[in-house]
């Protein structure tokens, strides 16, 4: 049988550059070289494609069978590049146009997972410019978050202890979205829970992430090697179950394929858990959870590959068996 081509996109102009560089050197170690003949398109910190873009033309990308884009944050897990591949008639890895800038916008997922009925934290919508400092001060009490509404790999994301810390917080964020969010902080655990699959989605064995730092920010994820996660989560089974339930319904509420990896909060005094958010394109590094959960659940990294290629390759046959003329 001829070999898949799959076309790796990754770099991007996002805060997350780098992260996604490393997300790509596994994926392509990972693929099996008997199965797949492996490409690799950068995209610079500018937006420079090497060695030349995808163009948005069905058919003018005969190279290509599926693209696997790992492009974390903006101008990559937005649903902005899945509009150029949707353009090109590709398959790729991951989810659509509006499952992607659903998900990347903390605000729109926070009011779709409410009005499904999926529990998330209380949170006021503000944008650059537009907000009184004196006004948001005493909306929640402390601690809370502020984060910029479409990032990743907690970039721009501050936790705020006092009030006279809140203008800071909020300055911070807008140098990296004009919309932003403010959280009420939640004092408890923290658990990440992989999901996959197209019509029929499954999840994995969820973790807990144990920070070293206030919360789980980028130096914790990426730098400093000093958080912790605990795999399988120690959890009691109906718990676990719980998390697993809840992640499929995010997932299908925010019309994700795919993959996905929905990230939970549980608060102490009350063992409630919150969908803190979902990430459309999860990170694969050597430390990320996305893949270690599946690990665990019986699934290696390359038949993880495999499946989500599959995945790729599927919905690209649906979508042909679709009319898009009278």
């Amino acid at each position: 049988m001829a070999k898949v081509r799959v076309a790796v996109l990754c770099g991007g102009r996002s805060g997350e550059h780098e992260i996604s560089l490393r997300s790509s050197e596994a994926i392509l170690k990972g693929l099996d070289p008997a199965k797949y003949e492996v490409s690799r398109i950068f995209i610079s910190p500018e937006g420079r494609w090497e060695p030349g873009p995808i163009l948005p033309e069905p058919g003018a990308n005969p190279g290509i069978d599926v693209v696997f884009p790992i492009l974390h944050g903006t101008f990559g897990e937005d649903g902005t590049v899945q509009g150029l591949l949707e353009l090109a008639d590709l398959a790729y890895v991951g989810p659509g146009v509006m499952a992607s800038a659903v998900a990347m916008d903390k605000d729109v997922l926070k009011r779709l997972l409410s009005e499904r009925g999926i529990p998330v934290v209380e949170w006021a919508t503000l944008w650059r410019g537009r907000y009184d400092v004196s006004v948001l001060a005493g909306l929640f009490p402390y601690p809370v978050f502020v984060k910029p509404a479409n990032l990743g790999s907690s970039v721009g994301i501050s936790k705020v202890a006092r009030p006279e810390e809140l203008d800071a917080a909020l300055q911070h964020a807008a140098q990296f979205d004009r919309k932003l969010l403010m959280e009420r902080g939640i004092t408890g655990r923290e658990f990440e829970c992989s999901v996959m699959g197209n019509e029929d989605p499954i999840a994995a064995i969820p973790c807990e992430v144990l920070p070293s730092r206030a919360f789980y920010d980028y130096e914790d994820k990426y730098l400093l090697d000093t958080a912790k996660t605990v795999l399988p989560a120690q959890l009691e089974p109906a718990q676990t179950e719980e998390i697993r339930r809840l992640a499929v319904e995010a997932y299908r509420a925010a019309g994700c394929e795919g993959m996905s990896r929905v990230d939970f909060l549980m608060e102490s005094a009350t063992g409630r858990l919150y969908v803190n958010e979902i990430n459309t394109i999860p990170g694969f590094t050597s430390i990320s959870m996305y893949p270690k959960m599946w690990e665990a659940a019986g699934v290696p990294f390359a038949a993880l590959l495999d499946r989500l290629i599959g995945f790729a390759l599927d919905r690209q046959r649906a979508k042909h068996a679709t009319r898009f003329t009278r």
